[in-house]
């Protein structure tokens, strides 16, 4: 790790908090960490401690931070074009695409910028493939999705939201979705109808806690699309590109979907990039003035994305999130009964269930920041891990250590 600027060593943390949450909306609430400098799978903070990063940006940092192939990419392009916007194009857009729809076993590609744009756009195509392909009736098209979701914070999304922090006060909401319970093949069933013209679904719910369905539930729900005539859209944002230790997380059971929504990881940390990728049968709906933005597809995320998609497409960082989520999957089972109940894990992605009783997982990850771990609550009691897939063996094992003495730590404040 490089060694802290010098005009941020004798800074004191908490002015850059203060500075923050004074000129800043509080739509987060973030751990007291300040941080000022990374690599790998390292953090270091204004006062020059450093962290392990178990949470890699919610996935978007899963080659880890500052990626000397990435960011080489990076800056070769800054020295040449960053955007032309696509009333023109470029030489970047193109090769990223061919790339991408490959990796993803696809013909198309229509770039954007964020996770929660990719979504939409995909609800966009689904819903103009229902009216110009399957012949439902203009405007009464439906898309059925799961209990627990989350797709992100646009008001189209939040309005099939179940989390009421992210929903309520947002209204009015967008119709035309029915919610069914996530991994229930029955209850999907049910809701389809001659005008449901997609199901949209996480593989896993990372934000619901790393919560992995039923087994069969995804080949399922992919026979079931087919015979219905639906489209299956798979919302692999953070579960995609390496994340489970298959390039999607739908490969673990062999499942193809029509559609693929990306982010967080296709911009390598770096940039925000995200993309719906499909067959030109469902893609070729989207015409000119249709959709578009002003940077997606942008020489720079271009750029970037091409080189994180080449990095996946040797197979190693798959391998890798394969054999150290086996190394952590195996070390955070050994924790249950003594304070945690329960452990989800695919790959590097980790749920971890905490006692209630014993604490909040708010608390959790302010006594793993104090061991030198970062990480992220969710639901009460819930702890989240998704660090880079460049991780080490020995960073492994201080994660689960650090998570044993904060376990141990809270049993002697109990008693």
């Amino acid at each position: 790790m490089t060694t802290i600027r010098a005009d941020l060593a004798t800074a004191d943390p908490q002015d850059f908090i203060d500075q923050e949450n004074a000129a800043t909306a509080h739509n987060y609430s973030p751990l007291p960490v300040v941080v000022a400098q990374s690599e790998g799978a390292h953090v270091t903070d204004v006062a020059g401690r450093t962290y392990i990063d178990a949470l890699a940006g919610y996935s978007a940092l899963n080659f880890g931070h500052c990626h000397p192939k990435l960011i080489e990419a990076a800056k070769a392009q800054l020295d040449r074009v960053t955007l032309v916007s696509r009333a023109f194009y470029n030489d970047q857009l193109g090769p990223f695409c061919e790339a991408l729809a490959k990796l993803a076993g696809k013909e198309v590609v229509l770039p954007m910028n964020t996770g929660a744009e990719a979504v939409e756009t995909a609800v966009k195509i689904a819903r103009k493939w229902g009216y110009d392909v399957k012949g439902v009736p203009d405007g009464q098209a439906r898309i059925i999705v799961m209990d627990g979701n989350f797709h992100g914070r646009t008001t189209t999304v939040i309005s099939f939201s179940t989390d009421e922090t992210a929903r309520s006060g947002f209204g009015p909401y967008t119709p035309g979705f029915d919610i069914v319970t996530y991994g229930d093949l029955d209850a999907v069933c049910e809701a389809m109808t001659d005008e449901t013209v997609a199901v949209l679904v996480e593989p896993i719910q990372g934000e619901g806690g790393v919560i992995i369905p039923p087994e069969g539930f995804l080949p399922g729900l992919r026979e079931l699309c087919t015979e219905r005539n639906v489209l299956m859209i798979a919302d692999e944002i953070q579960s995609g590109l390496g994340r489970t230790g298959t390039t999607f997380a739908c490969d673990v059971e062999g499942v193809v979907p029509d559609m693929y929504t990306l982010g967080k990881a296709l911009g390598g940390g770096i940039m925000p990039v995200s993309a719906v990728v499909a067959n030109a049968d469902i893609m070729n709906v989207i015409t000119k003035g249709t959709h578009g933005s002003t940077f997606g597809g942008n020489p720079l995320a271009a750029a970037i994305g091409h080189t994180v998609v080449d990095m996946l497409a040797t197979g190693e960082y798959q391998q890798m999130a394969r054999e150290r989520g086996q190394q952590l999957s195996e070390g955070l089972n050994t924790l249950i009964g003594q304070g945690v109940l329960a452990v989800r894990c695919r790959g590097l992605w980790a749920g971890i269930d905490i006692d209630p009783t014993l604490m909040t997982g708010r608390e959790a990850c302010l006594m793993l920041a104090e061991e030198g771990v970062l990480a992220k609550d969710t639901h009460g009691s819930t702890l989240r891990l998704a660090p880079p897939l460049t991780i080490t063996a020995e960073q492994i094992e201080e994660i689960i250590e650090a998570l044993r003495r904060v376990l141990k730590r809270a049993h002697t404040t109990e008693g």
